[in-house]
């Protein structure tokens, strides 16, 4: 299916969508004043042990110190290399890391609420082709690579090509390529590891010794391939770095990129802000006139499915069923586009069929074979319930958008200060290309307010520049604090 990148950047946030099959499908954002942790590796100290968990807690110089269960340790000497030596003897925490200690790590899951960075010994490395696993031997293909003989060829390839006791995974991209590619991949990340070792040797701890690709060159990274039509930038001075790093290293994909020119905000262009807000709500809306209501907690997401405004045409049954195939079909949508992971729990329509309960399932379980997302899920029960996970890596779209309401202790979300200003900045934008003249003043709550006097003063002279406009920030009570007034004069 055809996909389309669309990336809206700017001084202070940069958001990537990928539109597939003309919806929707993947939302990434990545701010200057919170950038993301997961897949860079640092050199950390154990702060404690502790072996009533199997687990410990390190310092990698983050606001919290980060998780590193037993499960994800490995011996210093493994890591860099050396063969093992406990003769596959199960061994205890206190045996493998101890407090104080320097330890080689990489993160698996960013910060996630109240808790810090998930990491583990098991680094991974990622290239355009390749997976480097420096820590094992394993040579491994995707599964989305079908034919056997192409498997066969890429992994002798890779097999004869790699270091000795170093491990890749080759990715779908590869499926075609040549062998001068793949050699060039493995020494690109056998020179990364070599720095980082290097890096470990005389940096202290807490360091970072190698951090990924922003957000833009990590999605081209990732899923450039021949079904993309259009990669489209809206910031000229990232269009050319894009294309620039396009003609040097894919550039048989150099046609589809596009410098987005037009006075309307390219994600209001493509539809993608309204989905943005639709994802936002607990309330999403089914194309027969039926809903789904999406609760999420601490401990689990809740999705329930109603009925609504549709009674069909056809028997009571049938309308059941076709409501909730429809239902199935949006929730995976749903999960990815709102990065919902862990427990989840959806609330089917009670069926009177089992034919019925089992046609539901597998419309589930087909849409899920889609999904990047790891996920397990159990045959719907009797009562219409289906109990699954899926693989959570990083904060869903509504934590990271939205605060605890402060109005209501909690129990509702609001959008925070950040959001809102820059909600306020892409609304001066698009004031100022419709009047070219004039000042503009922009009334906000007194916690956006104070925000952007501590944080996005630069922000503010750079949106001048920009619009070629002065702005003032000022202060009003009145205001709701997901709301903003803007005034020319």
């Amino acid at each position: 299916m055809a996909k389309e990148i669309i990336i809206n950047h700017t001084s202070h946030e940069t958001r990537v969508a990928v539109i597939e099959g003309g919806e929707l499908s993947e939302l990434y954002h990545e701010r200057e004043k919170t950038m993301r942790l997961v897949d860079n590796i640092y050199k950390g100290k154990v702060l404690n042990v502790l072996p009533g968990m199997e687990s410990a807690f390190v310092d990698i110089g983050s606001e919290r110190a980060a998780f590193l269960h037993i499960d994800d340790i490995l011996p210093e000497h493994e890591i860099f290399g050396e063969p093992s030596n406990n003769n596959g003897e199960q061994q205890k925490i206190g045996q493998l890391i101890q407090e104080g200690q320097d330890v080689l790590v990489q993160v698996s899951k960013g910060p996630i609420g109240t808790k810090g960075a998930r990491i583990t010994s098991h680094v991974s490395i990622p290239g355009r082709n390749l997976v480097y696993l420096p820590a094992t031997k394993t040579l491994g293909v995707s599964r989305q690579i079908n034919q056997e003989k192409e498997r066969e060829r890429l992994k002798e390839i890779v097999d004869r090509l790699r270091p000795e006791n170093a491990g890749f995974i080759i990715r779908t991209v590869a499926e075609g390529h040549s062998e001068e590619d793949l050699h060039s991949d493995i020494n690109y990340l056998v020179s990364i590891w070599d720095d980082i070792l290097e890096k470990y040797k005389t940096l202290p701890a807490p360091s970072l010794l190698h951090s990924d690709l922003n957000v833009i060159f990590r999605t081209i990274r990732d899923l450039f391939s021949a079904d993309i039509r259009k990669l489209v930038v809206d910031d000229k001075s990232q269009f050319n770095k894009v294309r620039q790093f396009v003609r040097s290293y894919l550039p048989r994909y150099g046609s589809v990129i596009e410098n987005y020119t037009k006075a309307e905000p390219v994600f209001d262009h493509y539809g993608i802000e309204n989905e943005i807000d639709r994802a936002l709500g607990n309330k999403v809306w089914l194309r027969s006139g039926g809903h789904l209501v999406i609760d999420q907690t601490e401990a689990l997401t809740a999705v329930d499915v109603n009925t609504g405004r549709f009674v069909g045409k056809e028997s009571h049954e049938k309308t059941i069923l076709r409501t909730n195939i429809e239902a199935a079909e949006e929730i995976v949508y749903q999960l990815q586009l709102r990065n919902i992971g862990g427990i989840i729990i959806i609330d089917f329509i009670d069926m009177e069929t089992q034919q019925h309960r089992q046609m539901v399932y597998q419309t589930l379980k087909d849409q899920l074979r889609s999904d990047k997302a790891r996920s397990k899920i159990l045959q719907i029960s009797e009562m219409g319930l289906v109990e699954m996970t899926r693989k959570r890596d990083r904060e869903n779209l509504n934590r990271y958008l939205c605060d605890p309401c402060p109005y209501c202790d909690g129990t509702g979300q609001i959008k925070s200060p950040s959001t809102v200003c820059y909600e306020a900045f892409r609304e001066v934008r698009r004031s100022c290309r419709r009047n070219t003249k004039g000042s503009v003043a922009i009334f906000l709550h007194s916690d956006v307010f104070k925000y952007i006097q501590e944080e996005e003063q630069e922000a503010v002279k750079l949106l001048e520049d920009e619009m070629g406009r002065s702005i003032t920030i000022k202060l009003s009570d009145d205001l709701h604090r997901e709301q903003f007034e803007l005034y020319e004069y």
